[in-house]
């Protein structure tokens, strides 16, 4: 599984434990992994964007 992949789905675990109602100490950790994702997608995302066709 790639990076990305790999980021995608812990990203779309955590929206459904997000979503299945949690305590707001759970929150507060699943959004800041949730910000931690985003970070990482962005960052690998401006690295393609800085090479095109390195692959």
């Amino acid at each position: 599984m790639s990076a990305v992949a790999n980021l995608l789905a812990r990203k779309q675990a955590l929206m459904e434990r997000l979503q299945s109602g949690t305590g707001p100490n759970e929150r507060e950790e699943i959004e800041r992994l949730l910000a931690q994702i985003e970070t990482a997608l962005n960052l690998l995302e401006s690295g393609d964007a800085a090479a095109p066709g390195e692959e």
